[in-house]
């Protein structure tokens, strides 16, 4: 009996019948009218199941369970009707407000029927979030762990710009602020696919054939295709596909879409990767973002308008040097870790995760790697937004 169950109902006399003839199977809580209902949601949710009365003067229980249904959509909605109601039950039942509707009066041993089915329904729907969330999350730490081996440099980029696109993400009030974190991280996914030596040519400024150049148009679809059948990672993978989308419709892909039609994960992304590409070229903020309205056109001017706005402010740190040996999960690195072959095997600003702790671990035992490893030590950061 750990769920919850609300009846709501404006007659006081029903609401105490309900809870002296189901409080012993049942954690039942009651309240007043659709308002206090409402109230009472909100300070001792979560609750399993919703029951609510159809008439109610003020608030009547259409409009209460479609308000529970936008603020707490896990929890399970049955309706209490009279026959003279039935029509207008019928219509909520169809716009997919409830789980369930029963007719008033109804019999003690239905409505315990009707509640257990609830409860079934919710702790049902309960599991398959954990499941899900659990897949998902082990799903996203394989992808950026395979990332940060494969191509460290891809991922070093996607780590720098987490941060900029989560306060502009912040500052634009989006619903799902974890879908833009994952969709910078997850940004250079479609890389994974390009060859080890072209990826070096283009990192370094070579010029690179045709062909090779396709690779690098392709990966931004590739990398929607490897994270489009995710659950829940829809949306991120579209946003990747129309990351390098201009905001004028120029860029890729090369289609009929642009303006706020882009996904607006999408807009975010172009304008945080410009920007550390401007930066990296030796720019100052300034410099970047006058650069980058000189280029108006290629950018969502509202998005622009917040990189401009927010500020990271700088580190403290000192840098610590170990060996390879000495290495541990969650430390941050001060420079490029280097085989001696000068194989790049970890970047700049990278964090220490599990996989690659192993990967650096094993090309120390076999002795070739560069030591002593810099890591950052003690560092503090601080964020801070001018407004």
């Amino acid at each position: 009996m750990t769920e919850k169950i609300l009846f709501v109902d404006d007659d006081e006399t029903i609401l105490r019948s309900f809870k002296r003839t189901l409080a012993f199977d049942f954690n039942i809580d009651t309240a007043v009218g659709g308002d206090l209902g409402l109230e009472l949601m909100r300070k001792n949710g979560p609750f399993a199941i919703v029951v609510s009365d159809m008439r109610m003067p003020g608030m009547d229980g259409s409009r209460f369970l479609c308000q529970v249904r936008e603020q707490w959509p896990d929890s399970v909605r049955i309706l209490l009707t009279g026959q003279a109601d039935m029509n207008d039950a019928i219509e909520v039942v169809n716009e997919g407000h409830i789980f369930r509707f029963l007719t008033k009066p109804c019999p003690p041993e239905k409505l315990s029927n009707a509640l257990n089915d609830g409860l079934e329904q919710y702790r049902l729907l309960k599991s398959e979030q954990e499941l899900l969330n659990k897949t998902l999350k082990g799903i996203i730490k394989l992808l950026i762990d395979k990332m940060s081996t494969v191509n460290p440099r891809a991922f070093s980029r996607s780590v720098r710009v987490r941060k900029t696109a989560n306060m502009i993400g912040a500052r634009l009030n989006m619903d799902n602020l974890w879908q833009i974190d994952i969709a910078a991280l997850l940004s250079q996914i479609g890389s994974l696919t390009i060859p080890g030596d072209i990826l070096t040519k283009k990192n370094i400024g070579h010029s690179v054939s045709q062909s090779e150049e396709q690779l690098f148009t392709d990966r931004l679809r590739i990398g929607r295709d490897l994270l489009v059948n995710i659950p829940r990672l829809e949306a991120v993978a579209e946003a990747i596909a129309y990351q390098e989308k201009k905001f004028n419709g120029g860029g890729l892909p090369k289609d009929n879409i642009r303006g706020k039609q882009i996904p607006m994960m999408a807009r975010i992304l172009i304008v945080v990767h410009d920007y550390d590409g401007l930066l990296k070229a030796g720019k100052t903020k300034d410099q970047a973002i006058e650069e980058m309205y000189q280029h108006g056109a290629w950018y969502d001017p509202d998005i622009l308008a917040v990189l401009e706005s927010v500020e990271i402010l700088g580190e403290e740190f000192v840098i610590k040097e170990i060996s390879a040996s000495e290495i541990e999960i969650g430390m941050v690195l001060a420079d490029d870790v280097l085989s001696k072959g000068r194989k790049l095997l970890a970047t700049k600003r990278q964090e220490i995760s599990s996989s690659l702790r192993i990967y650096i671990i094993n090309f120390a035992r076999k002795e070739d790697i560069i030591e002593p490893l810099k890591i950052l030590d003690c560092i503090k950061e601080e964020e801070g937004e001018l407004v």
